[in-house]
């Protein structure tokens, strides 16, 4: 595989970068309308303007690095974006079909290499190893379509893991064997020891220093270059102890998965580049290595077509019969071929280091090549094709399931920016997905001031961009309401009539005084006046941190009406989060609980506790931890789940939680609601009340003071949580 004798046409950095940037532009513009994945069309690119086509530009150092990094950043983000519950329901299939996808092509590798190219038996298994590992590719076109969480894409995942695997160590037994000259078993033991001590230092540690991390820096840029930093610093070590880069990637993006939710802002920002830059660097520069003049040699023909054979064969009878055992049709079993037929980073790694060692000769290299080129061209396109049907099959089962959801209205209220952001992340994280990828709630971010001054305009203006920003970071649709009313709680319920929102997300109120209440005049007046959802968030630390969501639900809390909708928020919030949720409450809601997850489809790790009476709920202080979020369902009065003990909830909520991460629900109820407030109706503090100060102020300085008096009634027994 000769390079070109001439220098290439276009030298200036500049020029080249620019030019790269066009094929990045164009590329995807015009093979799309030609109903061709735009893959091939970077790959394609690259062959034109590389060393092997019009030598436009060289594929130089600069191409080797960025290519080297957009390999890596596309498999991190393959492990990133795996839903890891639904990888670990379909772990067993996938150990299974990965030990099919690496043996079947090992053993026809080793044997047409041996017999029919007549090549050594150390040489056949270097190559073996070739055929067995892949690349995911066309992970990027399964993305694109919103079909990674299935079934056919997580199993391809799961085999990748182990052909990989399993290719690097037959790659390091065969160079072993050359080597020494002969097989040492205790070098292979040294190797699986290394490679089990890495995978444990990766999984231990990478998660402590993350959540650590994460709590002490907030801002995205920071995040962002401590997440690459810290999956390169995997690649490195990877590399370092005898196994490729691109395995550290994967494994690091797997570690990343639950501090990086979905539909954040920091996995926008992570997607935009890699999308944007470093893949289609990688694409381009696997196209520039090419070289189609090969083809006209008639020995390289015969024995690109003896690899190309063994190459799509190995890999079509894995994905047939694991598409035939696991239920998944066609469609499922092309999904799994067009994942797993891509050869790139192994294949150049094993071929270039049996080429260096002198057991590959030119025509090898240049028919793997070849594979390279048809098995990167194939692999989209059976990817793309599948995709849609697998797809629709998809939205069929989900339109039955969710015909009867409606879509909510979610309202933020925001005064400013410091204490706006966790609440709205915490709305786009609770917010509905549809299979497009598209959200079905509606999200307002609403501020409210009570006076007509320039002073109090720029500063609604102000929180409202503050607001844009934040929902735009994480790629989330925001509208924004301005009024202006005599109170902030009058404001907020005319905003809901006018929207017709039935969700509130608010801020834990601040105490300001001893004497004044939990929850604050404001938030009291509006639970009074509203029977819709209204949620009160309290956070001390991120919510890509938290460890556990631990639920405390009343009695008979499954008949209200807002019972669904609260349960559906807190089974997104855990499935963007991926942690665990346990709900304790009696055990005739566990079943109602259980089925709204399966109506939702929210396969989430969930478990729960039962209890016997409302005086538990005190013995859940010792067992919620600074990294969990305590979630408390209450009730208003009057209502079906309301009992007399929700009056002390509050000041229990004081005492003993007073360090947690709270989030206080109020579901949707049936009742009569309290009117809204007008000049003759006065229903708030911050309204000119013709009640004196001084008696507003001694009676709730006697009702907070009966409170804390009244002592929570003791269970009879003692039910330990063992959370």
């Amino acid at each position: 595989m000769d390079a070109p004798s001439h220098a290439p046409l276009v030298t200036d950095p500049v020029t080249i970068f620019l030019i790269v940037l066009v094929i990045i532009l164009a590329a995807p513009l015009i093979f799309n309308k030609l109903k061709i994945p735009h893959i091939i069309g970077m790959i394609v690119a690259g062959m034109l303007v590389g060393p092997y086509g019009f030598n436009v530009v060289a594929n130089d150092s600069s191409f080797a690095v960025f290519g080297q990094v957009g390999l890596l950043y596309l498999m991190f983000l393959a492990g990133l974006e795996i839903d890891m519950y639904h990888l670990r329901l379909n772990l067993r299939k996938g150990l299974l079909f990965g030990l099919m996808t690496f043996a079947v092509p090992l053993t026809m590798g080793i044997f047409t290499s041996h017999w029919l190219m007549k090549l050594g038996w150390i040489t056949s298994g270097l190559l073996g190893a070739m055929y067995a590992s892949h690349t995911l590719l066309a992970y990027p076109v399964a993305a694109r379509y919103g079909i990674t969480k299935t079934q056919p894409v997580l199993i391809s995942v799961v085999g990748t893991i182990f052909a990989v695997t399993g290719s690097l160590l037959t790659l390091a037994v065969s160079v072993n064997i050359y080597n020494d000259g002969s097989f040492e078993f205790s070098k292979l033991l040294w190797l699986v020891f290394k490679i089990i001590l890495w995978g444990a230092a990766v999984i231990w540690l990478y998660p402590k220093i993350t959540r650590y991390f994460f709590r002490l820096y907030h801002d995205k840029v920071t995040q962002y270059v401590y997440v690459l930093a810290m999956v390169f610093l995997a690649s490195w070590s990877a590399k370092e102890i005898g196994l490729e880069a691109v395995l550290g990637a994967f494994v690091s993006g797997l570690v990343f998965n639950r501090f990086v939710p979905s539909a954040s802002s920091l996995m926008a920002s992570i997607e935009f580049v890699g999308n944007a830059l470093f893949i289609p660097y990688f694409l381009i520069g696997v196209g520039m290595i090419i070289n189609l003049g090969v083809v006209m040699n008639s020995n390289t023909l015969m024995v690109t077509g003896i690899m190309l054979a063994v190459a799509i064969i190995g890999k079509l009878l894995p994905a047939l019969i694991g598409g035939k055992f696991s239920g998944m049709g066609g469609s499922g079993a092309a999904i799994l071929f067009g994942l797993t037929t891509a050869h790139t980073a192994v294949a150049l790694a094993v071929v270039t280091i049996g080429y260096n060692l002198g057991l590959l000769d030119a025509t090898v290299l240049n028919a793997t090549m070849l594979v390279i080129l048809v098995t990167c061209a194939i692999a989209p396109m059976v990817t793309a094709a599948a995709a849609p049907k697998l797809k629709l099959r998809i939205i069929n089962v989900q339109e039955i399931k969710n015909k009867d959801i409606e879509v909510s209205n979610v309202l933020i209220p925001v005064a400013n920016p410091q204490t706006s952001r966790p609440l709205l992340e915490l709305a786009i994280l609770m917010r509905k997905i549809n299979e497009d990828g598209l959200a079905e709630s509606n999200l307002f971010a609403l501020h409210v001031r009570t006076e007509s001054t320039n002073r109090a305009r720029n500063q609604s203006n102000i929180a409202l961009e503050s607001a844009l920003k934040i929902a735009a970071t994480a790629n989330a649709k925001l509208n924004t309401l301005e009024r202006f009313d005599m109170n902030i709680t009058s404001g907020v319920l005319a905003a809901m009539e006018e929207r017709d929102v039935n969700q509130v997300i608010l801020g834990l109120h601040r105490r300001q005084t001893f004497i004044d209440s939990y929850f604050g005049n404001k938030l009291e007046q509006l639970l009074k006046s509203t029977n819709k959802m209204v949620m009160i968030s309290r956070n001390f630390i991120p919510f890509n941190t938290l460890l556990r969501v631990i639920v405390w639900v009343p009695a008979a809390a499954q008949y209200e009406t807002g019972f669904a909708a609260w349960v559906g928020n807190i089974g997104r919030l855990a499935n963007q989060l991926g942690c665990r949720v346990i709900f304790c409450c009696r055990f005739d809601c566990q079943k109602s609980i259980s089925g709204v997850l399966r109506h939702e489809g929210l396969k989430i790790r969930h478990e729960f506790r039962s209890v016997a009476s409302d005086d538990e709920f005190i013995l859940l202080s010792g067992h919620v931890n600074y990294d969990d979020l305590f979630v408390v369902v209450g009730a208003r009065p009057n209502s079906v789940s309301y009992s007399s003990s929700m009056v002390e909830t509050p000041a229990f909520l004081q005492r003993h939680f007073g360090n947690n991460n709270l989030l206080m629900i109020y579901p949707e109820q049936f009742g009569d609601e309290s009117k809204a407030m007008s000049f003759a109706d006065p229903l708030a503090s911050d309204i000119v009340s013709t009640t004196p100060p001084w008696m507003l102020k001694a009676r709730a300085f006697w009702k907070n003071l009966r409170r804390f008096r009244r002592p929570f009634s003791n269970s009879s027994h003692y039910n330990p949580f063992d959370l």
